[in-house]
């Protein structure tokens, strides 16, 4: 959702994150029960604040809080005065993620303007590489910016080429000024949209619930609300909900598309199923490929918790080798704020895992998890197995080695954290201290997700983008040049 450089030091020794979950709510039922259960579900997705905005028949109201949806909304829904703040049965919900900028509700979703079409509230995952300059003309014209967040800029944009141009030509317009990643749901008055940057960076799914309609970042939304999968939003288009119905006003077309390759190794649930391919199966058969390519005479397969564990099912499942639940996960060592000095950051790595030495003990390890970015944990997790008596340990990575920054939703934004950048495997290998490392090939992760060069985002393990960004190499299109 932001797309300011991050405090590298704040992340060590994490995963990198999604920016943020997107929730479109249009219905006859009262909008906040289904989209406050809708972000739990995709809490994953952004830890680090949420807000519901609802459209009461009159105007859009707003509620955002600070940390995990449960906790934030928790008294305001204990006393029902969230009901009176969110009456009306149009909305959309926002669980955020930074990477920088501040740490508090200005920088939370969904952001709201009032503008010549009305009142309006959006939704958005992902990054607008282009923003300092769309916000620059923008400046230019008389508009002014209540944040720093590339949203506001969509918004902005939005908002001045619908009112001039009309709601088709206006999305179509601002989708050819805009460079880089959204999925989103926003409200205008009484009507709610959802629509998706022309190379489908970012998931959105929608599905229906009774009467009511929900846009999700993902499909298992839909499932625990109990509603019926309609379809993905498709790259390019845009739909309108309005009376009860829901109709496809845009579809701009694309010579490909770019799905990020990381909602299938790690960002989105297991049970999601993104662009027609079901998470899981396509974890699985990463795990079943690495084994393919780089087997090992092992005892035991143990995943790292959580994100390595379905690829380690895949590895086992295919050697036939021994999958036990080796590591212990302290779920309740998460953490929505940054610790603020690095002996606290190393301590909750050791607070966050542990060992179970029967398991480990004595025994040849396959140690998977789905990526490395850093290496920190991943040094921290050998020495930990070591410690429990491991006889050996085999790190397999069920991704490609991570060597350049995304700029397109997730929080990789600078080459020195990267510890496969210009380094051999040998290298990577002796500096987290295991026996052997393997990571699966490019060719084994297109294979697993059944999808392509052509319709894959690879750029974080290529260094090639299918968006022109400055000082980056650019997989050149023939349509839509403006993008």
């Amino acid at each position: 959702m932001d797309s300011l450089v991050q405090d590298s030091e704040s992340t060590v020794g994490q995963k990198p994150n999604e920016h943020c979950a997107v929730v479109g709510f249009y219905g006859t039922d009262g909008a906040f029960d289904w989209i406050f259960t809708s972000l739990r579900t995709l809490q994953h997705r952004g830890q680090e604040s949420s807000g519901i905005s609802i459209f009461d028949g009159t105007r859009i109201n707003t509620v955002k809080v600070m940390g995990l949806v449960n906790e934030g909304f928790k008294g305001l829904i204990e006393n029902g005065s969230i009901y009176s703040k969110l009456s009306g049965n149009i909305g959309v919900g926002h669980n955020r993620y930074s990477t920088a900028g501040a740490k508090d509700l200005s920088g939370a979703g969904p952001v709201t303007v009032s503008s010549m079409l009305g009142e309006l509230a959006l939704s958005h995952n992902g990054e607008i590489v282009n923003q300092v300059e769309l916000r620059e003309e923008l400046k230019k014209k008389g508009i002014t910016f209540q944040t720093q967040l590339d949203t506001e800029v969509l918004l902005m944009i939005l908002s001045r080429e619908i009112s001039e141009k009309g709601l088709k030509n206006g999305f179509k317009n601002a989708m050819s000024l805009l460079r880089g990643s959204y999925s989103c749901a926003l409200i205008i008055n009484n009507k709610l949209y959802a629509f998706r940057d022309p190379l489908g960076i970012r998931p959105l799914i929608f599905g229906k619930v009774g009467n009511n309609y929900i846009v999700a970042s993902e499909s298992s939304v839909i499932d625990v609300l109990g509603g019926k999968i309609i379809r993905d939003v498709e790259p390019g288009e845009v739909i309108e909900f309005s009376e009860g119905e829901y109709k496809t006003i845009l579809s701009v077309p694309s010579v490909r598309t770019a799905h990020c390759m990381f909602e299938y190794v790690y960002f989105s649930r297991p049970d999601s199923v993104i662009d027609n391919v079901e998470v899981y199966n396509a974890r699985i058969l990463m795990g079943r490929e690495l084994a393919k390519e780089a087997p090992v005479e092992a005892d035991v397969v143990v995943p790292v918790p959580d994100s390595g564990r379905t690829q380690a099912m895949g590895y086992a499942l295919e050697l036939g080798l021994e999958y036990s639940e080796g590591l212990f996960k302290n779920r309740y060592s998460e953490r929505t704020f940054i610790m603020p000095t690095q002996s606290l950051r190393s301590n909750s790595v050791k607070i966050k895992l542990n060992p179970i030495k029967s398991a480990i003990a004595g025994k040849k390890v396959v140690l998977i998890d789905d990526s490395i970015v850093r290496g920190t944990t991943m040094r921290y997790i050998v020495s930990i197995l070591r410690s429990a008596g491991a006889a050996e340990i085999h790190v397999r990575i069920g991704s490609p080695m991570i060597i350049a920054p995304c700029y397109l939703g997730v929080d990789m934004k600078t080459r020195d954290q990267f510890i496969a950048l210009n380094k051999a495997i040998s290298d990577i290998n002796a500096e987290i201290g295991s026996n052997s490392l393997a990571y699966l090939s490019l060719d084994g992760l297109k294979k697993s997700i059944g999808l392509g060069s052509k319709s894959l985002c690879l750029g974080c393990l290529t260094g090639e983008y299918p968006v022109k960004i400055k000082g980056e190499k650019f997989t050149q299109q023939t349509a839509l040049e403006s993008y």
